[in-house]
């Protein structure tokens, strides 16, 4: 992306919303852009959408992080998401020869800088085989842990190489909850605290699990606007361009914000009976509609595995908080006092109250 364009975004956004903004540098590799090109952005958006206080995040593989750009995200206070999928050998099995170590260095620079650096873990159908070794992984480097499955590429002639099936999915949820219920002082799971949230409010938190439309943009290389920035550089998800300034209104025109708005109605018909409707929202919307190239057919295909944890959550919350205290009679019906799972509530407090 060009300084230019740079200046078009925060033209289009000064007059778009007056809201509190979060700036992700994504997509490629953004780090490609260079020192010069951070130390002029990262100002220009920070000054001219002062009014928005806004903050910022980077997602980057870190192979060219150096003490420079360092220097520029430590000033501004940027957090970091990698990806490193366990030990070295799984990591570069999924990610090629050599990813480990590169990604590694560049993480012990961004730590010498005080950089907060969090790694998202790619969990395939080969790789969930080794999710001990996996997880003691993390638990042993004091990594905070996000993790999410393999999706069937729309780039791949083997689409579903290594993709993680939905009911798969639903069972390693289930382990990871319970991981993180047993090392609660040794292990953080990002994903299963976003879970337990929105169980425990009742609204979703994260975008997979919110409505995400007219509140998540992503702006490609050029300036075309997309729902997100899974759709970039995808011609039929362009919903308009920063150089023309777009509002709301005409935004909604487009045919991209009418798929996007065509699987909400859906979702609100489609899973109406359901208990999770209010946090889930039917999951993911891309994972739901671009396979099909827009056409509905259906909620994210990891509504299975959704529905397994959350199931499980809301099962553990009622027992903890409905089950009889001992020497006080039978415990409460339907309960399972008996029930030789970590508590759950221990865990909710924690996230509720930070």
């Amino acid at each position: 992306m060009s300084l230019e364009t740079v200046r078009a975004t925060t033209s289009w956004l000064k007059g778009f919303r007056d809201d509190p903004l979060t700036i992700t540098f994504h997509g490629g590799e953004p780090l490609l852009a260079g020192a010069d090109f951070f130390r002029s952005a990262i100002p220009l958006l920070a000054e001219e959408l002062a009014a928005n206080t806004p903050s910022f995040a980077i997602q980057t593989n870190l192979w060219k992080m150096n003490d420079e750009i360092a220097e520029i995200f430590a000033a501004y206070h940027i957090p970091i998401g990698s990806s490193i999928d366990g030990p070295e050998q799984l990591t570069d099995l999924q990610r090629g020869d050599g990813y480990y170590q590169k990604t590694m260095a560049g993480y012990e620079i961004a730590k010498a800088h005080g950089l907060d650096v969090r790694f998202i873990c790619t969990f395939t159908n080969q790789s969930v085989k080794n999710k001990e070794d996996i997880i003691r992984f993390f638990r042993e480097n004091g990594f905070p842990l996000k993790f999410h499955p393999a999706l069937p590429s729309l780039r791949s002639e083997e689409p579903e190489k290594w993709a993680l099936p939905p009911d798969e999915y639903g069972m390693l949820l289930i382990y990871l909850l319970d991981q993180a219920l047993e090392h609660q002082d040794e292990l953080e799971i990002m994903n299963i605290n976003d879970l337990c949230r929105c169980v425990f409010t009742r609204r979703g938190t994260v975008c997979t699990y919110a409505d995400c439309m007219a509140n998540t943009f992503a702006i490609g290389p050029e300036g075309s606007i997309y729902p997100c920035y899974r759709f970039v550089g995808m011609d039929a998800w362009v919903m308009g361009s920063v150089y023309d300034k777009p509002d709301t209104q005409k935004l909604a025109q487009s045919e991209a914000w009418n798929k996007m708005h065509q699987f909400k109605a859906y979702v609100d018909e489609a899973c109406n009976s359901c208990s999770h409707i209010s946090y889930c929202r039917g999951g993911c919307p891309y994972n739901a509609i671009a396979p099909d190239q827009g056409k509905q057919s259906g909620v994210d295909p990891h509504c299975i595995a959704y529905k397994k944890i959350f199931d499980e959550i809301s099962d553990r919350m009622n027992t903890e908080m409905f089950a009889t205290p001992p020497g006080c009679g039978s415990p409460f019906p339907g309960s399972k006092q008996n029930r030789s799972k970590p508590g759950i509530m221990s865990l909710i407090h924690r996230i509720v109250m930070r």
